[in-house]
């Protein structure tokens, strides 16, 4: 067939009306520290990083769109949808100029190796993060009424096709210093255009927004990163709430979310001066594992793409664990262990085809946590009661699984989300005792998480599934295929193509 995909300057107008740096639009009050100029397209990553002489020139390379740009491009997309909704609610859209607010949900995710493969020769390992973002629904307040009236919500929150691209940068997520210089801009436009209202022409009128961010699109390791808490492997083993991993394990569900991003500069403020010359052990415990200064504000909630692959990953290795009956013994050799998982691969592979893979991903868990999966390797384990236990184990897994994973709980699954509080504790004395010898001091992140955080993020938020990143995750395939398809070979220019060509897919 024909290439459909042309070089930037011969897009057809159509194109160019959908790119970001089309449409005219102003803020009031003007944005700080952002310019005015209106039809910006795609920059540099590094624009708006100052270079001092000492300065390491960063070797990455990074391509964005200006936040607020990008952000009226979205919306000029919408525009027929936001007329539409106004008309469903019965609104006069010539009285309807203000008033509107926008929710946008923000996703930050590395790509482990995005090299080419060229090839034999050594894997270079060359690593991306992509920063992007979905306009999750649009409502308006309208004079006397109270609450606002929601004109537009977002049907697919987690579909690739909503999910924006905003910046493309190979860098490694680890490498905390290049991310927030590159983000640093980003967080600045996000900002301030929280203090601001942007005013645009909508269906011939000019009206104005007002911008809520909620970050919500990161792993655990992205949000521990960008809030200056300890890595994954802390006795802090929660991003929500102060819990060391010890009482977690002591106490698996009753906690309630404490953390802010707030109150984390306040504890990097303690950490850096330690007013109280207390001992670097009393004033970790002091600051609860906040290490680093809080770089972007991430929305206190749980990813349900992770939580699941946590849990089937624990899953796993209790399941292991059952074949080996390590219930009545302690320390089993490494042989042994490894016998015991290829016993049960080998299983798992015969009955459910479900070929062994290196890093759980996310297809696998969704696989093994069924009923199918734990009668198969019930199979293996030589106790009836042990039997009965795993059974039971499953059977409460799989009634709280929809509650964080579907879009809206309260419709989709309203007897489980009713029950959740119940099956968690059931879930947890099942684990405190039975299964003691896993969690005796010791608990998964995201097993603490499911146990003790979801029904109060559900209340806060109404849904869980609609704020994860998986929309993100979707995009970094689109990544690679525009990448290998439709870029040029030129490291200056292969990011500039994605860029545009992922935000013409998302169009």
């Amino acid at each position: 067939g024909r290439q459909i995909f042309q070089p930037l300057h011969t897009l057809r107008n159509a194109e160019k009306e959908l790119l970001p740096g089309f449409h005219q639009f102003e803020w009031q009050p003007a944005l700080k520290n952002v310019s005015s100029s209106w039809d910006v397209g795609i920059i540099d990553g590094l624009s708006g990083w100052t270079t001092f002489v000492e300065d390491v020139p960063a070797d990455t390379i990074s391509r964005r769109f200006r936040y607020d740009v990008a952000l009226v491009s979205a919306l000029k997309d919408l525009e027929e949808d936001i007329m539409e909704g106004l008309r469903e609610r019965g609104l006069d859209d010539s009285i309807c100029t203000s008033g509107f607010t926008v929710v946008v949900k923000e996703s930050c995710d590395g790509m482990g190796d995005v090299s080419e493969k060229h090839g034999n020769g050594p894997a270079v390992p060359e690593k991306a993060v992509r920063f992007s973002f979905t306009v999750m629904s649009i409502s308006i307040r309208v004079e006397g009424e109270d609450d606002g009236i929601t004109i537009f919500q977002e049907p697919k929150p987690n579909s690739e096709l909503s999910c924006r691209p905003l910046c493309l940068m190979f860098v490694d997520e680890s490498d905390h210093e290049t991310l927030t210089a590159i983000l640093g801009p980003v967080v600045a436009e996000r900002k301030a255009m929280m203090e601001s209202r942007l005013i645009i022409s909508v269906g011939g009128l000019l009206r104005s927004f007002r911008f809520f961010f909620r970050g919500t699109g990161y792993d655990e390791k992205m949000v521990r990163e960008m809030e200056g808490l300890e890595a994954s492997g802390s006795t802090y083993v929660c991003t929500l709430c102060d819990s060391t991993r010890a009482e977690a394990s002591q106490n698996m569900v009753l906690h309630s979310i404490t953390r802010s991003h707030d109150e984390n500069l306040e504890r990097y403020e303690i950490w850096r001066k330690n007013p109280f010359s207390e001992s670097a052990d009393e004033l970790r415990d002091r600051v609860k594992g906040v290490s680093a200064k809080p770089f972007m504000e991430t929305q206190p909630t749980l990813d349900a793409l992770h939580c699941d692959i946590g849990n089937a990953t624990e899953f796993y290795k209790i399941f292991q664990d059952e074949i080996g009956e390590v219930y009545q013994r302690s320390n089993p050799s490494r042989e042994e262990r490894r016998r015991w998982r290829s016993t049960l691969d080998k299983q798992l592979r015969k009955k459910l085809k479900l070929k062994p893979v290196m890093r759980m991903n996310g297809n696998y868990a969704r696989r093994l946590m069924t009923r199918e999966a734990v009668e198969v390797v019930c199979e293996l384990v030589p106790s009836e009661e042990r039997r009965e236990a795993l059974k039971r184990l499953m059977e409460l897994y799989i009634q709280m699984k929809p509650v964080w994973r579907s879009t809206c709980p309260s419709r989709d699954c309203p007897d489980q989300l009713c029950r959740y509080s119940y099956n968690s504790q059931q879930f947890a004395d099942l684990l405190s005792t039975t299964f003691k010898y896993r969690y005796d001091g010791k608990i998964t992140n995201y097993l603490h998480k499911t146990l003790a955080h979801v029904p109060e993020i559900i209340e806060r938020d109404g849904s869980i599934g609609a704020w994860a990143s998986e929309g993100n995750e979707s995009g970094n395939k689109l990544f690679r295929r525009f990448r290998k398809m439709n870029a040029r070979q030129s490291k200056m220019f292969e990011l500039e193509d994605v860029l545009k060509h992922h935000w013409l897919y998302t169009s």
